[in-house]
């Protein structure tokens, strides 16, 4: 893979959420929901949700380094989610929902592992931080309908009640990395 491009896959949720949250970053040029971490080739949104398959709901994303680092997109997927909650995010509960940093590189398993030892040790969470740190394997996109569904539907009560306050957060803590048309939430 190029230098220039790169990347990342995690899992920290819901992937509507998640998907808002980091297609907003300048330096990100796509965000795919989909499914990780678990045996079953080629999983339906049903099929996951049984528990059965092992995958979680999880995103790829591709950055260009020049623009984002890793290392910053680790910052936003710490923050913008629950590392401390086993098999949980919110309302939304079961292993499809766990925390997951899926490394495609040595450099990325080592800024992941560093990234999460600084937190420990700083003791940013009251609780111990549950997010595997694995090797990447596979990634299955969700279907179709999946894709942009915030954009898409920010009406709907989940989006309202649920997306709006991590993007928000996202806004608050991370506005120097959100790209300029995603600054007034209202669009």
């Amino acid at each position: 893979m190029s230098k220039m491009i790169q990347t990342a896959t995690f899992a920290n949720g819901c992937f509507w959420c998640t998907e808002a949250i980091f297609k907003r970053l300048k330096g990100v040029l796509s965000v795919t929901p989909g499914y990780t971490g678990g045996k079953r080739p080629n999983p339906s949104y049903e099929q996951i949700h049984t528990g059965v398959t092992g995958h979680a709901e999880s995103l790829q994303i591709t950055f260009d380094p020049q623009i984002i680092s890793y290392n910053a997109l680790l910052d936003v997927f710490w923050v913008t989610h629950d590392p401390t909650t086993k098999d949980r995010q919110g309302n939304d509960v079961g292993s499809e929902y766990r925390s997951m940093i899926l490394y495609h590189t040595d450099e990325q398993k080592e800024q992941a592992f560093a990234a999460k030892k600084k937190l420990e040790e700083n003791k940013t969470y009251s609780d111990p931080i549950v997010t595997e740190i694995v090797p990447y394997t596979v990634f299955y996109p969700a279907e179709q309908y999946h894709k942009d569904y915030y954009d898409t539907n920010r009406e709907a009560p989940y989006c309202r009640v649920i997306i709006d306050p991590k993007v928000h957060k996202l806004l608050e803590k991370f506005s120097d990395k959100v790209k300029e048309q995603y600054l007034d939430n209202t669009r």
